[in-house]
């Protein structure tokens, strides 16, 4: 058996990639317009249905932030995150100038806690400030109680940002993730479910709304014969090049998506006798997870004192990539200074959380691997 990298989650190229690439070579379209784009763009839009437009731009982190200001967000503004996600969730809203209010988790599908949500807003409207816009993130591709945030967000009047960056293929009540929202992010980085080596996109409900997010993407260039801005731009537009990859994922996405259930399956059966660990896994049918990463949580208590970290670092000593859950946005430095709302849950979380290689390009002695270190320091 070799000792060769297991990684949490790598790229899984399947082959037509370099279909699309070698067009947009042969058409000496490499940059920021071409037939790739258009057809990345069609294919997502068909994907997701439900009447929205996709606008494919460099980078998640991009849709986050051309999505605050397409919600009106400005320097000043309050704007509520999710706390129990990655930081290119909320590094936008300081871009802009703005206030995050971070927000606890719930213990079901560890995202946004409804509760400590509407404490927030009631909270921040004592104060004066109502806030402008709620970023809610879909947490390893499980859905975030939809009914529950979205009822908040119609009482209190208050746009959703979905970042669906890590939930491209989940679904609730059969409706796919990324169109929920007042506004939709999707990431393709190269750890994702599919990439495009870097990139991302918004999704919109009116074109309207996409032309204008592709207008700042594209350094605000007014219509004109000259260059001329009346307005800030950005260059966040994906290249050709990289949509390229983008159509030749979207041939495998459904495919990636039922191997990274397989995964989480395999993990499910592989701790079934262990007591004290427990596999992350959505609450009820009304939730389909693409399960882009597999979590479990240690208890030490009912492990005879194994926790999290001695399960990574005996996996890291087989050269097998894990990692602990994402550090709550609230215990960061960089955002310490912040509101907070919510219990303790995101933090546990973190303290007991590990996250297990997950790609849908695992093989079956990858897994054995995985397997033994397991049953090693479990003694089964």
């Amino acid at each position: 058996m070799n000792n060769n990298k297991i990684w949490l989650s790598s790229s899984h190229l399947e082959g037509n990639e370099q279909k699309y690439i070698q067009e947009a070579f042969d058409s000496n379209l490499i940059a920021s317009e071409g037939n790739n784009l258009n057809g990345f763009e069609q294919d997502l839009e068909n994907y997701l249905s439900n009447s929205v437009f996709v606008g494919a731009l460099s980078s998640g982190t991009a849709a986050i932030h051309l999505g605050l200001i397409l919600l009106g967000v400005q320097a000043g503004d309050a704007v509520i995150c999710q706390s129990m996600t990655f930081s290119a969730s909320a590094y936008p809203i300081l871009y802009l100038g703005a206030t995050p209010i971070f927000i606890g988790s719930e213990s079901e599908t560890w995202n946004l806690c409804p509760i400590a949500l509407e404490e927030a807003i009631t909270g921040s409207i004592a104060k004066g400030r109502k806030p402008k816009a709620i970023i809610a993130v879909h947490l390893y591709g499980a859905p975030y109680k939809i009914d529950e945030i979205q009822a908040i967000a119609n009482q209190y009047d208050i746009p959703i940002l979905e970042d669906s960056a890590e939930a491209l293929g989940s679904r609730y009540k059969g409706q796919r993730c990324g169109t929920f929202g007042d506004i939709g992010v999707l990431s393709f980085n190269g750890n994702k479910i599919i990439t495009t080596s870097g990139g991302g996109a918004i999704v919109t409900k009116t074109k309207a709304l996409k032309d204008k997010a592709l207008f700042f993407a594209t350094q605000s260039r007014d219509n004109a014969p000259h260059y001329q801005h009346s307005e800030i731009g950005y260059n966040y537009r994906m290249s050709n090049i990289c949509a390229g990859i983008g159509r030749g994922q979207m041939e495998v996405l459904d495919a990636h998506v039922a191997l990274r259930r397989k995964m989480h399956d395999f993990y499910v059966d592989l701790f079934k006798d262990i007591a004290g660990v427990t596999v992350f896994t959505v609450p009820n049918e009304d939730y389909f997870a693409n399960y882009w990463l597999s979590a479990i949580v240690v208890e030490p208590q009912l492990t005879n004192g194994i926790d999290r970290e001695a399960m990574r670092l005996a996996f890291e000593a087989e050269n097998i990539e894990c990692r602990p859950l994402w550090k709550p946005m609230h215990l960061q430095p960089v955002f310490a200074k912040y509101p907070y709302y919510g219990n303790k849950i995101a933090e546990t979380l973190f303290e007991k959380g590990l996250c297990l290689p997950s790609g849908s390009n695992l093989t079956d002695e990858e897994r054995g691997r995985i397997a033994m270190v397991v049953k090693s320091i479990f003694g089964v």
